[in-house]
């Protein structure tokens, strides 16, 4: 017979977690009218014939509410950081003055806002995607064993119930952190 323990349950929850991490990761690239060194997180340069992110060949600073400096360690690949940027969907044009490249972010507009709340709600659905996946995957593992005869029908069912209510906990995290970001990409 399979006993049931703690670690079954933080096993699930440990995997519900990164679900909730990635979200946030996401939405640290999701760029809301002030400037967030995180939205560069994604975009990779070539740097050396390596694919190398932007932060790993170049210092990158926040001077102002609105301005993101880079100033790369060597000055070589600077145009291939504008490159990068430019064919990103960042929708930010650098400035470059040879030396340091400045991003300047435009207050966003409605319709800009609403694209990307729109974006914070796919990002969120996703997350609740996999966090139901991982709920029927451990539920389908027990299942297995029930039906093996290796777990009885009471333990079954109290496992059911007792994922069922991490799965609704995590749930309403990511809707709290989908609403969170929503307000703020709202607020002008």
């Amino acid at each position: 017979m399979i006993e049931i323990t703690k670690a079954d349950y933080e096993k699930v929850e440990s995997k519900m977690q990164k679900s909730i991490d990635n979200l946030q990761e996401n939405f640290n690239a999701i760029r809301a009218g002030r400037a967030n060194p995180h939205v560069l997180d994604k975009i990779t340069v070539d740097y050396y014939g390596a694919p190398s992110p932007i932060n790993a060949v170049a210092n990158i600073q926040v001077p102002e509410a609105r301005m993101i400096t880079i100033t790369p360690w060597d000055p070589s690949p600077l145009k291939e950081i504008e490159k990068a940027i430019q064919s990103s969907d960042l929708g930010i044009n650098p400035a470059s003055d040879g030396k340091m490249i400045r991003l300047v972010f435009p207050m966003l507009t409605e319709d800009r806002r609403k694209e990307l709340v729109k974006q914070v709600k796919t990002y969120g659905e996703e997350a609740k995607v996999v966090v139901r996946n991982v709920r029927r995957e451990y539920i389908d593992k027990m299942r297995a064993a029930n039906k093996k005869k290796e777990l009885t029908d009471d333990s079954l069912k109290e496992y059911e119930e007792e994922v069922q209510k991490i799965t609704d906990k995590f749930i309403k995290t990511v809707d709290d952190t989908c609403a969170k970001k929503e307000k703020e990409l709202m607020e002008i």
